[in-house]
């Protein structure tokens, strides 16, 4: 079985309820780049300071800096027996900076030890998948109208707090972010797929399917 996955999909696929699933059943860490770079900006880390002059500016963290941030969170000892990258690559560019990061750890190699799992699933789905999400603003717990819906409308079944609706998650903002997805994605999915480490997933199944059809593809190997 390999050791280092990386989840791709559009927004809204379903990644991060996998990877959440994923991570726990095999305890190792679900890296989230994003979430990453905000802890590094909230410790005043070396790096934060110098991602967040960049975000002040209103600027995209150079992919160096990104780099090193990662690098820096692979080196850790929790991620001595895998791990799961999530937002992290999103261009080939990346991709190739995340080779040279993995052999330089000496740890892991990209061709060998990795998984690429693709979030397979149509737009217009994903949309309407967007715009019924509903979030705890409490536990973080997601839902959607449609398909995973709270057992009390507009209120969290763990926490019972009311939730809520991210301002992004509508149709216009979504159409957007989906065509820049699948520009710089296109491209990373080719990389993966012609260095024999990608799969697919389909994604447009229920949470429960979804979480099958993955373990099915990542013991498999």
């Amino acid at each position: 079985m390999k050791k280092v996955f990386i989840f791709l999909g559009p927004p809204g696929s379903g990644k991060g309820t996998q990877t959440s699933r994923l991570a726990d059943k095999l305890s190792i860490p679900h890296i989230d780049t994003g979430s990453l770079l905000r802890k590094n900006i909230q410790d005043n880390t070396e790096l934060g300071i110098i991602a967040k002059t960049y975000i002040d500016k209103g600027q995209l963290v150079p992919l160096k800096v990104v780099a090193d941030v990662i690098k820096d969170r692979l080196s850790k000892d929790d991620c001595a027996n895998g791990y799961i990258l999530d937002g992290f690559p999103r261009s080939v560019e990346q991709a190739e900076a995340l080779k040279d990061i993995m052999a330089d750890l000496g740890k892991f190699s990209l061709k060998d030890d990795t998984m690429a799992v693709y979030f397979d699933i149509d737009n217009e789905v994903l949309i309407q998948r967007l715009i019924n999400r509903r979030s705890c603003p409490n536990c973080g717990t997601i839902y959607n109208l449609i398909s995973n819906p709270p057992k009390i409308m507009d209120y969290c079944d763990i926490c019972e707090t009311k939730l809520t609706t991210r301002k992004d998650d509508n149709e216009e903002t979504a159409r957007a972010r989906f065509e820049t997805y699948e520009k710089e994605t296109a491209p990373l999915y080719d990389y993966f797929k012609q260095m024999g480490i990608l799969k697919e997933l389909n994604a447009d199944v229920p949470i429960t399917d979804m979480w099958e059809n993955l373990k099915e593809i990542i013991f498999e190997e």
